[in-house]
């Protein structure tokens, strides 16, 4: 029988003890200094100092300034309480009060750290209230997230999913000597690595990086004694950007993180910036941090395989029932939304088509597509069966808009009206109709439309820069260094597609980056799309729309049959903070323009689009630069009505 859950509260520092584990926290801090399981000591790194082993911490930033840095403040308590004790379970509080005071040198935020354990579990869990007054001043919030770092000496296999996973080098490998810097601050040279067999790759922890909708369970194995240390994410509600935002796991440290708001990938559409007089309470986590073991001699895999058996169940869990806090609602105060989502695309078909596996969430109130850069509330997302019904349950009360897209189907859905939850309500919306953009027939197109750029062409990396995780790996974008193959593949001149007869599987490069000239300076690039019309319809505008996966401090300029024609048809403008590919991603955010042709710029036969990426300036001009997600061109609509009529 279980001892059940103990509490030792000493004068420094507090422990919850169950018997498979024990948790030490400082006091009145409420940072993790030790982690007692299956004969270790201390999972945590004994050399590091204890306020630097398991933390809570933000990255925070006065109001009206600009970018996606700040202060880094580790979250130090000044108030300790315990909410909840017995046998059965214990949740302790860690709370730290902003004062007034120290307005300009402390994050105006109340903020109350929470730690729960459970009899019988080989865990903990960790959540915490952040709440701003509407009377305190404005501040931005670039991120917050939780850190643990292991012992280095003992976790040195990282595993992140089925084919994620591997022996990861040292800390002391990335140091001067043993690692090279290279192009970005993350990526280093492994050149004189402890273990050999290192030698030669880059490491880089952006590598790691993971969309939220599959960031569920990660994390590392000890291989003697053989012990897993695991952080579940049973929900994404609280975090930022919606399903598919990237957000860092772990990485060479051995470090573990629980990223609940970044910038990654995005910039600073994800800074959250709290205007003057705007009361704000938001609650992350909880998350739960999973301890498990086999005995020598089995096979070290089974812990990776029973970490994801774990998170099943605490996902079948969510939401929880044990946290103690009022502002965490359990399932009985929560809602759900039902429906069915159809596509009307009259080019497609005559009739609507089933919105087959689409993305389909709540996400706080704002235009079309504004989901994925929202990070103030809370989103809930599910993916919509073959014929489009689609249920999000477990959504906390509140007034949201319901979005949508479609893998295949270019642009965004939004419901008309707002959906107000109330605790216990059961909203079916009935059937829904999308109609995506659409002005005539497609003529024709260049990838598939699914917010990334993963279908076209990713080259092998330079043999002098590897992580042989990615050799032969669906994810071979992860490779450091590619956008320099670029320069490679098109020494001279750009690249050029024509309709018809290139693929672009194999002939349009991944991204349109700039070119690096003889004198180590870069330049844009300007790449054709050559297509043929027999005869021009003179009675309608064509349209050509560009659907981007990301961008990057880049300007695409458009041009029909004259590359110098000033000013183009369509400029962009400056958009993108994304830095995708610096960070070895594939998308960041979707971007779409619509773009209208008028006949009078095309001829018949042979025409040619031009797409000019014009920015090469910035600290690193060789990441700039956009990567496409999809192109269409489409005709006038009296095509289709006359081929129709005919």
């Amino acid at each position: 029988m279980s001892p059940g859950v103990q509490l030792h509260i000493e004068k420094s520092h507090v422990v919850m003890d169950n018997g498979i584990l024990k948790v030490k926290l400082s006091k009145p801090d409420g940072i993790v200094t030790g982690i007692k399981y299956n004969g270790i000591d201390n999972l945590l790194e004994v050399l590091n100092e204890e306020v630097n082993r398991g933390y809570w911490d933000l990255v925070w930033s006065e109001a009206g300034s600009t970018g996606t840095t700040g202060t880094s403040d580790v979250i130090k308590g000044t108030s300790f309480r315990v909410i909840k004790e017995s046998k059965k379970q214990v949740e302790i509080s860690f709370t730290r009060l902003w004062d007034p005071s120290l307005q300009g040198k402390s994050v105006p935020l109340n903020i109350d750290k929470r730690f729960i354990m459970l009899r019988n579990s080989p865990g903990f869990y960790t959540y915490a209230i952040y709440e701003h007054l509407k009377e305190w001043p404005p501040f931005n919030l670039p991120q917050t997230r939780i850190v643990f770092k292991l012992r280095k000496d003992k976790f040195q296999y990282m595993a992140m999913a089925d084919n994620r996973q591997r022996y990861m080098p040292l800390p002391d490998d990335r140091l001067p000597g043993r690692g090279k810097p290279l192009a970005t601050p993350e990526a280093v040279l492994l050149v004189n690595p402890i273990e050999p067999e290192f030698k030669g790759e880059v490491d880089d922890k952006y590598q790691y990086s993971c969309e939220n909708k599959d960031l569920r369970v990660h994390g590392w194995i000890c291989m003697d004694p053989l012990v897993g240390f695991w952080q579940i994410t049973p929900s994404s509600e609280f975090r930022s950007g919606g399903p598919i935002k990237q957000n860092l796991t772990s990485h060479v440290g051995p470090v573990n993180l629980a990223m609940f708001l970044s910038a990654h990938y995005a910039g600073e559409d994800l800074v959250l910036k709290l205007n003057p007089d705007e009361p704000w309470k938001k609650v992350f986590g909880p998350i739960f941090m999973y301890l498990n073991s086999v005995t020598d001699g089995n096979d070290p895999l089974y812990l990776w395989e029973d970490a994801n058996n774990q998170m099943m169940i605490e996902v079948e869990s969510w939401p929880y029932n044990f946290p103690a806090s009022d502002d965490f609602p359990t399932a009985d105060q929560r809602g759900s939304v039902s429906g069915r989502l159809q596509i009307q695309d009259w080019f497609l078909s005559d009739e609507c088509i089933s919105a087959n596996c689409a993305y389909v969430g709540l996400a706080p109130p704002g235009d079309v597509g504004s989901w994925q850069r929202e990070c103030k509330g809370y989103q809930f997302w599910t993916t919509a069966d073959a014929d489009g019904y689609f249920s999000i349950n477990n959504i906390r009360c509140g007034s949201y808009n319901l979005y949508a897209w479609v893998p295949g189907v270019i642009g965004d859905y939004q419901y008309d009206d707002f959906i107000t939850i109330n605790a216990g309500c059961d909203i079916d919306l009935g059937y829904l109709v999308f109609e995506p953009p659409r002005d005539g027939p497609t003529l024709w197109e260049i990838g598939t439309p699914d917010r990334t750029a993963a279908e076209f062409y990713i080259p092998d990396p330079d043999p002098k820069y590897i992580n042989k995780l990615y050799i032969n790996h669906p994810d071979r974008y992860r490779q450091y260094g590619l956008w320099e193959r670029y320069a490679d593949l098109y020494p001279d001149e750009d690249l050029v597609y024509t309709v018809g007869v290139s693929d672009y599987k194999k002939d349009w490069f991944f991204a349109q980056v700039t070119r690096k000239l003889s004198d180590d300076t870069y330049q844009g690039t300007t790449w054709q799309i050559k297509f043929k019309l027999d005869l021009v319809d003179t009675n309608g505008s064509y349209t050509l729309r560009l659907a981007l996966a990301t961008a990057h401090i880049s300007e695409l300029q458009v041009r029909v049959n004259d590359p110098k024609t000033s000013p183009p048809l369509f400029s962009t403008g400056v958009i993108g903070h994304d830095n995708t590919i610096a960070r070895h991603g594939i998308h960041g955010l979707y971007r779409l323009y619509n773009i209208e042709v008028p006949f009078t710029q095309l001829v018949d036969g042979h025409n040619t689009i031009f797409l000019t990426q014009t920015m090469a300036s910035g600290d690193f001009p060789a990441l700039q630069g956009i990567m496409y997600d999809y192109i269409r061109f489409e005709g006038p609509s009296s095509s289709y009505s006359k081929k129709k009529t005919n």
